[in-house]
């Protein structure tokens, strides 16, 4: 299965805006301070993601 680099980015970003989002409204409601890390979360999850190159086939 081939994915390109940019799906996986834009997976990554979307897993690590969940897992912020799931963290911040626990108690109950979302604050400014903890909306902004949501997306710092998925911004720092996509251009991490995006930079790392797929590996090829014959590396593995």
């Amino acid at each position: 299965m081939k994915i390109t680099h940019v799906w996986k980015a834009v997976v990554a970003g979307i897993a690590a805006g969940a897992a912020a989002t799931g963290t911040a409204v626990q108690d109950g409601h979302l604050t400014l301070a903890e909306g902004i890390t949501i997306v710092l979360a998925m911004a720092g999850g996509y251009g991490v993601t995006w930079r790392v190159p797929n590996s090829q086939p014959d590396e593995r």
